[in-house]
This record gives C-alpha cells, structure tokens and sequence, in this order.
C-alpha cells in the first residue's frame, strides 16, 4: 500500500485536490500505512477492511471511516495497474456517524473572541477568522486567502469564491455588509502586513496564514480555553458555519444559502432546538 499511496499522490486527481484535502490525506495516512503500508493490494479483502473499521478504529470510528475512504482512492490505483479485478471498499459498510447537533453558544463564541483578542498577535488572527466564519458562514477554505481588494468597505460587499460545486464549476458569492461585518472588515483591513502583500491574514514574518498553522493555533487555542473554563465544551471551527445557519435562521426566519440545495444546508448545519411557525390568523 505504500508504493500506492506514492503513485496516488502523482496522479493527476490528486494534483486537483484543494490543498486542505490533501492536508488531511497525509494525516489519514498515518495510521492507515502504519497498519496496512507493507500489505499489497492483492491480499486485502473485505473481512480485512471491516476489522480495520471495527477493531482498529474502534475508538475513532468517524476517523476510520476517512482512512478507509483514503484506502479506496489507493486501490482504485491498483485497479488501474491491473493489481486487483475489484476494489474491497466498496463492499465494507463504513461505521455510523452521529451527526453533529450543537452549534457554538453565543455565550461561549463571545467568550472565547474576547479572549484571544487579548492574547498574541497569532490569537488576534484566529480571533477575526472565528469573528469572520461566524458573521458570513463561510468555510475556511473559502477565506484563509482572502484579499484587500475582496474586502470592498466602499460598497459594502465581501466577495468570496465558493469551494465544493459540483463538477468543479465557480461560483462567485457576494456577501452584504451588516454593521457588524463592516466593523470587523475594517479590522481586518488594519492589520499588519507587508506593503507588498494584498493577503488580508498573514503571520508574524509577513506570509500568508497557511492550513498548517491555522489548524496547528486553533487547536492549541481550544484546548487552552477548555482548561482556563472561558468556554463551557469544545467546538469545531467548522461549528461555525453552523452557528451562522442556526443564527441566520432565528434572526430572519430562513435558511442562508450555503448550498444549490437547501435540504442539505437544513440536515447540516441547522441547529436549531426550537422549530417555530405561524398560525393561519
């Protein structure tokens, strides 16, 4: 398996691969090469995938599930070689996944803001990209590049190119400015950077906020703020694209939209507790 994982990362789908996406490939690796690496592709069957599923990651299920997807990828490789007639994943049913159904506190949100607005130059970045995810209900990848010019104040709009459309089209996103927004734009728009550089987010030596990093500040920022009680439980900085729906919902009685099918942004990232709707009169 370790001479497919090397072929899989020259072909040409993982050169199409978002760089967050390829992040994450290298960390499912991992654990998937530390027991599989030295295997071929050939000897693996199902029964193998689904011990892997159900004893080697038992204690990480939803992890498991990734590492097993990163599997299938490798041996579609091999089928590709001409290794194996048919691709053992696919005959696995992967563990179940809870959804997740809490969105960050307000309480909590405030909290942990206020908090690393106090703290170093790097937590005062992390403070504006949760204060920016949080307001306009982007992903992470859709911003961590932002530049100056996206950030028109004069006009009162973000705009923003959407990540995940099907068939790999673009689709560019305009955002209004609410009071809230224009007052964190302008903050970001203050920060520190280079004369050379249009990256809204840059670290302490002048480069642009990479994945790597972020991931890295976020979660040493998290586990810190659960030891020092400033938030109440641990969220995701996914989470909070869900507190942006569950807000956006309660504040202008609609769904945003996050996706060209709005099913999908309700069974995601709706978390409402409370489902309210109006008489006839």
């Amino acid at each position: 398996m370790l001479e497919l994982w090397e072929l899989y990362r020259k072909t040409p789908k993982w050169a199409k691969l978002a760089a967050r996406t390829k992040s994450d490939y290298e960390e499912y690796s991992i654990k998937l090469l530390e027991v599989m690496g030295a295997v071929p592709a050939s000897v693996i069957r199902p029964t193998d995938i689904a011990r892997y599923l159900r004893v080697e990651r038992a204690n990480a299920p939803v992890r498991g599930n990734r590492e097993i997807a990163l599997l299938s990828n490798l041996m579609s490789v091999a089928i590709e070689r001409g290794d194996i007639d048919a691709n053992p994943c696919k005959q696995v049913k992967r563990n179940s996944e809870r959804a997740r159904t809490e969105a960050p506190d307000p309480a909590d949100l405030r909290a942990l803001l206020t908090w690393l607005e106090s703290g170093t130059p790097a937590r005062r970045i992390l403070a504006l990209m949760a204060e920016f995810a949080a307001l306009a209900g982007s992903r992470r990848i859709e911003f961590l590049d932002i530049q100056i010019p996206q950030l028109d104040v004069g006009n009162g709009v973000i705009r923003l190119m959407r990540a995940k459309q099907h068939g790999g089209s673009k689709r560019q996103e305009t955002i209004s400015m609410g009071p809230a927004m224009r007052d964190l734009a302008e903050r970001m728009l203050r920060l520190p950077r280079p004369d050379t550089s249009l990256h809204v987010f840059v670290n302490q030596k002048g480069n642009p906020v990479k994945e790597a990093g972020f991931t890295t500040g976020w979660q040493r920022a998290m586990t810190e703020a659960l030891d020092l009680n400033i938030i109440s439980r641990r969220f995701t900085f996914h989470d909070l694209r869900a507190y942006y729906t569950t807000q956006h919902k309660e504040r202008y009685g609609a769904l945003p939209e996050l996706h060209a099918d709005a099913t999908t942004t309700a069974r995601v990232y709706d978390r409402s507790k409370v489902a309210k709707r109006r008489s006839l009169g």
